[in-house]
């Protein structure tokens, strides 16, 4: 199963950029022994529309265009489900055991995902209540993709 994630916005240079691709480079090494490919992540531009609702929707049409056919997506937005990293990573194996092709994360713009997204997916998550910078949420996840993979191989990096 393919782990994707689909951001609306660049990475800039910087120690963000660095920290995710560690994490990115860790999880590389240890998916292939759980029957997984990736993570791997698809940049979308931001939306250059006036109006939010305008440019939410401009890139939701991106975001579902790079969505694989059969795909569980997991959409992050800070009214979503509060998971453990440990159910999380239940989950994604769950959703792999059933043959999903992919499981993509979506990580939306400035003004959030359009309603369009949010009905595709089958999961809506949070990282708490709080609200985070579009680059902190991508290397939060790139660290939550490598734990919920150790988790997984039951590597001892999750303690509990």
């Amino acid at each position: 199963m393919r782990v994707m994630i689909i951001a609306v916005g660049r990475m800039k240079a910087g120690l963000e950029r660095d920290l995710m691709q560690r994490y990115d480079e860790r999880a590389k090494m240890t998916a292939r022994s759980l029957g997984l490919i990736g993570p791997e992540l698809r940049d979308i531009d931001e939306s250059r529309a006036r109006r939010p609702e305008d440019r939410k929707a401009e890139e939701a049409k991106a975001i579902l265009a790079h969505i694989p056919q059969g795909a569980v997506v997991i959409a992050l937005d800070e009214r979503g489900k509060h998971l453990t990293s440990p159910a999380l990573a239940q989950f994604i194996g769950h959703s792999r055991d059933e043959g999903a092709p992919a499981c993509v994360f979506i990580i939306g713009g400035a003004d959030g995902l359009d309603e369009a997204v949010r009905a595709k997916a089958q999961m809506v998550l949070a990282f708490g209540a709080l609200t985070w910078p579009h680059q902190m949420v991508r290397v939060m996840l790139s660290e939550q993709l490598y734990r919920m993979m150790t988790i997984m191989s039951g590597h001892p990096y999750h303690r509990q």
